[in-house]
Parts: C-alpha cells; sequence; structure tokens
C-alpha cells in the first residue's frame, strides 16, 4: 500500500510516497516532489491543483494521503492558502482517496515508539522532503493499525 506524506509550506504541497510491501518499506520513485499553487489562487488554480493532485495519486495507485497538520493560529500558524490547499486535497472525489491529518504531537509519539527504520540523509530524497517522509512514515504506521 502506497501513502503519500505531504507538508504543505507557504503555496507548496511537497510530497513524498512511502510504500509498504510484506513488512518492508521502499519509496517507489517519484518524478514530482511537490505541486505549487499560483500566489494569485484563483477559483481555476485551486482546481487545477486539485485535479493535478488527483492525477498524481492515480498515477502513483496511492490510497491514503497524510498531512502533517498545520496549527491554525499561534506562532507555527499555517498560512490561508495552505488551508485552501488542504481543502482541495481533502474534497477530491475524482478518485477514491483517504485524507488523513496528521497532528504533531501524534508524529511525535509514534516515532518515539517506532524510530524510522533508516536515516533520513540515507533515502535519497531532497532534504525539503524531510517532514512529507515522516508523515507518510507515520501514516503507514497508522493505517497498519486500523
Amino acid at each position: 500500500m502506497i501513502v503519500c506524506g505531504v507538508e504543505l509550506t507557504g503555496s507548496d504541497a511537497v510530497v513524498c510516497m512511502l510504500n509498504m510491501d510484506r513488512g518492508q518499506f521502499n519509496l517507489p520513485e517519484c518524478k514530482v516532489r511537490k505541486l505549487s499553487l499560483p500566489k494569485n489562487h484563483s477559483r481555476e488554480d485551486l482546481q487545477r491543483f486539485q485535479a493535478t493532485f488527483a492525477e498524481l495519486m492515480t498515477e502513483y495507485e496511492v490510497s491514503t494521503v497524510a498531512i502533517k497538520e498545520r496549527m491554525p493560529k499561534g506562532k507555527f500558524a499555517g498560512g490561508a492558502v495552505s488551508f485552501k490547499m488542504e481543502a482541495a486535497i481533502q474534497l477530491i472525489t475524482s478518485i477514491e482517496l483517504t485524507v488523513t491529518l496528521l497532528p504533531p504531537a501524534l508524529i511525535k509519539s509514534t516515532l518515539a515508539a517506532n524510530p524510522l527504520p533508516i536515516a533520513f540523509a540515507e533515502t535519497g530524497l531532497k532534504a525539503f522532503q524531510e517532514t512529507a517522509f515522516t508523515a507518510a512514515y507515520v501514516g503507514q504506521l497508522q493505517n497498519r493499525q486500523v
């Protein structure tokens, strides 16, 4: 089962695919590292972002999307654009897709109980994908418990 981890920052959705097959994790080769929403983000731009995201999930046969949750207010609050992107992902109806939000506390406690089996530096992913990778890993573990 392939889980797509997502970190929403600014007007970008950083993605990382993580597959689990018979208890072994692997990283499917993915040509896309992030999807961006134009700065003016009109209705059409949001729809294009949603359609592009859905196409990517279909292409890689992703069943679950795990998004690192952003705080609505406070020092680490997410921006308005990232919440729009989150809504666009959650409202995809063209494909069967489970979207889960992972609060930072859940990520931290899951990683404490189940440390990453490999150092991030050894994955071959770009540094900016680390949070998305962690979200995908925690998403995989959460799906296994269900």
